[in-house]
């Protein structure tokens, strides 16, 4: 049986590892929407 400092290292990098997973998933599979955003600014505000 591992002492319990291995066995919480180890849950912590699989965890880690889980994590880093998703990401690289998200990064590889899912596209970003591009859209054009257009916001009136009015003129008090460039007068600062």
């Amino acid at each position: 049986m591992l002492p319990s400092l291995f066995r919480f290292l180890f849950v912590l990098g699989v965890l880690a590892g889980i994590v880093f997973a998703g990401m690289v998933a998200l990064v590889t599979f899912v596209q970003p929407v591009t859209r054009q955003i257009n916001q009136t600014i009015p003129p008090a505000r460039l007068n600062r």
